[in-house]
């Protein structure tokens, strides 16, 4: 489908990886000047040699840090030498600790803060200006469901994507009247079923063991909670059918959509 963003300059952070590839390669298939954003280097450039593949006009890998604040502005100048930045997706996010909160480590909190909610502030602050002086221009937060129910075991990254949530609201009441809409996504587990899709910093990662490093201390109640039931009949998403909806969100098809957060959760939440 033509959704009439042909050209557009388009900057995808956290481009690397499962979600924010898949974003990153659906924008390319529209014919996009891509601007992706990640620290790895390797898979930032099989990102554009696909991305390239997919029918992008052009192709940028950006190697940078979302909680350095001054990659922001690094990003913004590389997508500029290639035009006015007419849509940005907030990718960036994960899980720096897991556990209860009650035997949580303050000393860890503002890294969860700040990879899931610090960056999306820096990065939109950066782009923004040039939007509203435009009076055009489209913003995607990437959320969770996390952000709607609270994900067992990850209360400071749930309570992140939540400020996620709320941040898209108020947004785009402030810059509505400046032709600028600002909606978010939040997906279910999503998972890509190709190893290869996932950066070496990324949780999902098959080195990384985020997720199984605390399984054997689970009891069944535990378990039981961390467990939600889509009613599709599969345990995950996998990430085309999050980037789908992101890129349709960027484009003037939903030009009459703003402020909304949208859940692909299979049902789960029902």
């Amino acid at each position: 489908m033509d959704l009439g963003l042909t050209n557009k300059v388009v900057i995808v952070t956290g481009a690397t990886a499962n979600i924010g590839r898949a974003v990153a390669l659906e924008f390319a298939a529209e014919g996009v000047q891509l601007v992706a954003v990640g620290r790895d280097r390797e898979a930032g450039a099989r990102l554009v040699a696909d991305a390239l593949e997919r029918g992008a006009e052009a192709a940028e890998f950006v190697v940078a840090d979302l909680l350095d604040p001054q990659a922001p502005a690094q990003i913004l100048a590389a997508a500029e030498a290639l035009g006015e930045v007419e849509v940005l997706v907030n990718g960036v996010g994960g899980n720096v600790d897991q556990g209860f909160f009650v035997d949580s480590d303050p000393d860890k909190w503002a890294g969860d803060m700040d990879l899931n909610f610090g960056t999306v502030l820096r990065m939109t602050r950066a782009v923004l200006p040039g939007m509203v002086a435009r009076k055009r221009g489209s913003v995607i937060n990437i959320g969770s469901t996390a952000g709607l129910v609270g994900d067992y075991m990850l209360p400071v990254y749930s309570a992140m994507k939540g400020a996620v949530h709320s941040f898209t609201t108020v947004l785009a009441k402030e810059v509505g009247q400046h032709g600028v809409r600002v909606n978010a996504v939040a997906p279910y587990a999503t998972f890509a079923k190709d190893p290869s899709a996932f950066s070496r910093g990324s949780r999902f990662h098959p080195e990384s063991g985020f997720f199984s490093s605390q399984a054997q201390e689970l009891s069944d109640y535990d378990r039981s909670m961390r467990q939600r039931r889509p009613v599709v009949g599969r345990p995950f998403a996998v990430p085309e059918e999050i980037s789908g909806l992101v890129v349709y969100l960027a484009s003037e098809r939903a030009g009459f959509v703003t402020g909304q957060v949208w859940s692909v959760d299979g049902g789960s939440l029902l």
